[in-house]
This record gives structure tokens, C-alpha cells and sequence, in this order.
């Protein structure tokens, strides 16, 4: 039986739970470890990257990379859910808002913001997820979380100047935002309902659409063989992480669980900071740091070489 090391992104299809792709995709490859790197709500397409194998190990570094949408945001009705799946809660007619009132809310969003989580979230209050208890027709209380956009930029207008107005824009943020909360978040800034009508990821732990295949291209690659050359190894998964270089004689202490001392290293390390490791041949050891009141670098993550 194959044994899959490393890296895939999947394209999630609409009405799937991020769940029931990993089951999918556990079921085709025959491979248990699996697992993914952000959540997805089913009505939300867009790249899910797993992490098969070993690869599994590096789920919460990839986690945190920023991720990427395309969403729209329809100003003129809220809903319970705060995006176009819920019960109709407000409406209002927007025909006053214009485009650069619209573009100066948007834009304003950019820096460390702070969001209420929605009550249709997988957020736990109480040992309860909150879409638990809205099913319930409960609403609690729920702690602010900070969150960072990165970068916002509209790509179109459309229905402006009638009750209606909606705009497609693109957001780069750090993980745990909710782009829900966000265009309602926006709608509150010019003082109307607001929702969201359809959101897609497209970026998450550096792989895009180009990069991820939908379940269907899966199933063919593994069929026809094809499938190792479209993962991505552990190595170059977390290549975003800084390297650095011993010397060929500590490579051993790497495989061995020993500290490496600083003299070995192609320059002082960082206390806390993570490294990829590599040897003079450029062999890959994984993850390695300084812990805290210790000097010699020591693994957080080792993948011994093949």
C-alpha cells in the first residue's frame, strides 16, 4: 500500500464540510493520517490544503499563514446567519450609498481589527459550538477576538445607486477571521444591513486554485498514477520558515535528539525563533529552535532524512 508523505490541495467543492473532504479523500487514498488546514463552511468553495503522513506534523505552522478570499458583500438586508444561507433579519434601502463612501468603509478595515465571532461558528462557549445553540434560537454572549487584514482591494461595483448594491472584493487576512462578520462589520460602518452573498478561498498556507485538485482530478491521479507529482513535500511546505546550515559533522546530533551547538550553525541562532535545518548538502532535518536559557539549537519537528 502507498504511504502518501506530504502536501495536497484540494479545490473544496460547494455544500461539503472540510470534514467531509478529508473523509473523501481518506477513503481514495487509503491513508488515515490526514489532516487540513483551516476550516471551511460548506457553502464556501475554495483551496483546503491536507496534510497527508507525516505531514500531518506541520498542520499548525501552516495554519497560521495568511489566507486569501474573493467575497461579495450585499448591502441592504442582514441576516441571522450574516451571510445570503440565513433568515432575512433587517432590510433597508441603500440606493444613497456610492462608490467612494463604500470604497472608504472597505479600505478602513485594513490593520488589527476586532471581531465578535457569529453565532453560526464552530466556536465553543461553554463546552457548547455556538451553531448549536443558535439552532436552539439561543444567542450568548461571545468574547471579541482580534484579527489582521492584510490587504483589501475591490474588484467591482455592481447595482449601485439601487436598493440593493453589492460589491466583489479581495481580502488577505490572518486565520481566524471571519469575512462574514466583516461585511456585516462594514455594512455597520455606513450605517445599514449588510451581509455576505458568496465567499471562495483563494489562498491558504502559500497553494492557490492553480495549485489544488478537486476531488474528481484526485480520484484520476491516483488511478492513473499520477498523484505523487502534485504533492508537495514537508520541505517546501514550510519553506516560508527561516533556514539555517550545520556543518556536516552535527548531523548526526540532528537524527539523535542532541543539541547543536551555535559554533556548528552558518550563524547564531535566535533564541525561539524556528528554523528549518539543513546540513552543507542541503539534507533537511525539520524543524529545529533555541529554547529559552539554552544555547544550542535543539527539534521541535525532526523528519530524518530517507
Amino acid at each position: 500500500m502507498t504511504q502518501w508523505n506530504g502536501v495536497l490541495s484540494v479545490w473544496k467543492p460547494e455544500g461539503w464540510t472540510s470534514h467531509d473532504v478529508v473523509a473523501k479523500v481518506r477513503g481514495i487514498l487509503k491513508e488515515k493520517r490526514i489532516g487540513h488546514t483551516g476550516t471551511l463552511d460548506p457553502q464556501v468553495t475554495g483551496v483546503l490544503p491536507l496534510c497527508l503522513g507525516r505531514a500531518t506534523r506541520i498542520v499548525e505552522y501552516l495554519q497560521e499563514q495568511p489566507k486569501q478570499y474573493e467575497a461579495i458583500i450585499c448591502f441592504g438586508k442582514a441576516t441571522d446567519t450574516e451571510d445570503s444561507t440565513g433568515e432575512i433579519t433587517d432590510t433597508a434601502d441603500c440606493s444613497h450609498l456610492t462608490e467612494s463612501q463604500i470604497r472608504e468603509s472597505i479600505l478602513s478595515f485594513v490593520g488589527e481589527i476586532e471581531q465578535t465571532p457569529p453565532m453560526y461558528s464552530a466556536v465553543k462557549v461553554n463546552g457548547k459550538r455556538l451553531y448549536e445553540l443558535a439552532r436552539e434560537g439561543k444567542v450568548v454572549e461571545r468574547k471579541s477576538r482580534k484579527a489582521t487584514i492584510h490587504d483589501i482591494s475591490i474588484i467591482e461595483y455592481l447595482g449601485i445607486g439601487t436598493d440593493e448594491p453589492t460589491v466583489r472584493f479581495r481580502v488577505t487576512c490572518s486565520k481566524g477571521t471571519y469575512i462574514r462578520t466583516l461585511c456585516v462589520d462594514i455594512g455597520r460602518s455606513l450605517q445599514v444591513p449588510s451581509t455576505m452573498g458568496k465567499l471562495v478561498r483563494t489562498l491558504s498556507a502559500g497553494f492557490e486554485e492553480k495549485d489544488s485538485l478537486t476531488i474528481e482530478q484526485i480520484q484520476q491521479a491516483v488511478s492513473d498514477g499520477s498523484l505523487e507529482e502534485h504533492l508537495i513535500s514537508i520541505e517546501k511546505a514550510v519553506s516560508f520558515i527561516p533556514s539555517i546550515q550545520i556543518q556536516n559533522e552535527y548531523a548526526s546530533y540532528a537524527t539523535q535528539g542532541k543539541g547543536i551547538p551555535f559554533r556548528a550553525c552558518s550563524f547564531k541562532p535566535v533564541t525561539q525563533q524556528l528554523y528549518c535545518l539543513y546540513d552543507e548538502e542541503g539534507t533537511f532535518y525539520g524543524l529545529f529552535q533555541v529554547p529559552e536559557g539554552q544555547f544550542a539549537l535543539r527539534a521541535v519537528k525532526a523528519f530524518l532524512p530517507s
